[in-house]
């Protein structure tokens, strides 16, 4: 990796930690600066890294040193400096999960970066896992044959003090979304990686054991794919004490079921000398606490391999692995859920 990208973080919540943690242990990458609305966290997280603080925007932007941008603010505060990042004309913009609340939002960001020639790169940290990637390749190899069903399960557990600690928490504008716009959208957007195009959606959202949100705590759903194949979504913030998120899939030559980073579950008609080591190796393998309970719990490992990805794409001349329109898919995916949920109906896509 070539010396020398410096990074810039726009909001200093607690995401942003991660993000500078992550940086900190990059070959060839610092973290320069920082810029948040609010001058005192901006100072204080500056600090705590031994980076520059920004109280405006253009000055941040200004900053010679920055070639890269990521974007931590909450999820609907992350078109508008998305927006100025592009005009900016940076080399590289990062936007932490999702991309945007809504579709329309993504495109305007999607667009803007195709326009102006900045590389745009969504964090979903979860397909850089190694047991995502081993069930991924295997699904492209056909090792599962006709796959017959799979399914995305998120059952965390939030507390009502979660919700009140910040304004913002459980708002519509904000968060876009409860416990799949906010929490589950890294199992929904693996899902929907393993999966291919969906075809049609049918659901049910509620807000079961909390008060004072405006979002979902509890959701199901059910797709169509256009493989055939049939998948679900069950996502919830009310389940205690917080299970890792888990996804199965079953298939007519094969099955295997992948909790968090682990893969609990993994078996063939067609055995391969591979086999025995995956399930020795990744039976109970972790870097991260994944958040099932914590927020916080997350880990930066995840992160460190969607911000090198960028910088080889940059380096190499390519599109990075998780492109604006790849992170955009998930986005689209939840939308379409909350419509039908909304409505009443199944909703089709246009693929």
């Amino acid at each position: 990796m070539a010396k020398g990208f410096g990074f810039g973080i726009i909001g200093t919540g607690v995401i942003a930690s991660f993000h500078a943690e992550a940086i900190k242990h990059m070959d060839g990458a610092s973290l320069v600066a920082c810029y948040d609305l609010n001058p005192l966290r901006a100072d204080d997280f500056a600090t705590r890294n031994g980076i520059k603080s920004y109280h405006d925007i253009s000055s941040f932007l200004a900053d010679s040193e920055i070639d890269i941008v990521t974007i931590t603010t909450p999820s609907g505060a992350h078109l508008e400096p998305a927006l100025e990042v592009i005009k900016a004309r940076k080399k590289a913009l990062i936007i932490e999960k999702p991309l945007e609340i809504t579709t329309e939002r993504c495109d305007e960001i999607i667009n803007a970066a195709r326009k102006n020639g900045v590389m745009l790169s969504g964090i979903f940290q979860s397909r850089f896992h190694e047991a995502a990637r081993i069930i991924k390749k295997a699904i492209d190899e056909n090792r599962f044959g006709k796959i017959s069903i799979m399914d995305a399960q998120i059952k965390w557990f939030r507390s009502q003090e979660y919700y009140d600690s910040v304004a913002w928490h459980g708002t519509k504008k904000m968060d876009g979304g409860g416990a799949l716009m906010n929490q589950g959208i890294h199992a929904i957007d693996l899902l929907r990686w393993f999966s291919g195009p969906v075809k049609d959606v049918s659901a049910k959202i509620a807000t079961v054991a909390h008060e004072r949100i405006e979002v979902e705590d509890t959701a199901v759903a059910s797709l169509t794919l256009e493989s055939g194949a049939l998948a679900t979504i069950e996502g919830t913030t009310a389940a205690y004490p917080g299970f890792l998120k888990r996804i199965e899939i079953c298939g007519s030559e094969g099955s295997a079921i992948l909790e968090e980073e682990s893969i609990k579950f993994w078996h063939f008609k067609e055995e391969r000398e591979e086999d025995a080591l995956i399930r020795a190796k990744y039976s109970d393998f972790t870097t991260t606490g994944g958040g099932a309970s914590d927020p916080s719990a997350i880990g930066w490992h995840g992160h460190k391999s969607v911000f090198e990805d960028v910088v080889n794409a940059l380096i190499e001349n390519r599109e990075p692995e998780i492109t604006g329109e790849e992170a955009r898919k998930a986005v689209e995916l939840i939308e379409a859920i909350y419509k039908s949920a909304n409505e009443n109906r199944t909703i089709s896509f246009k693929n």
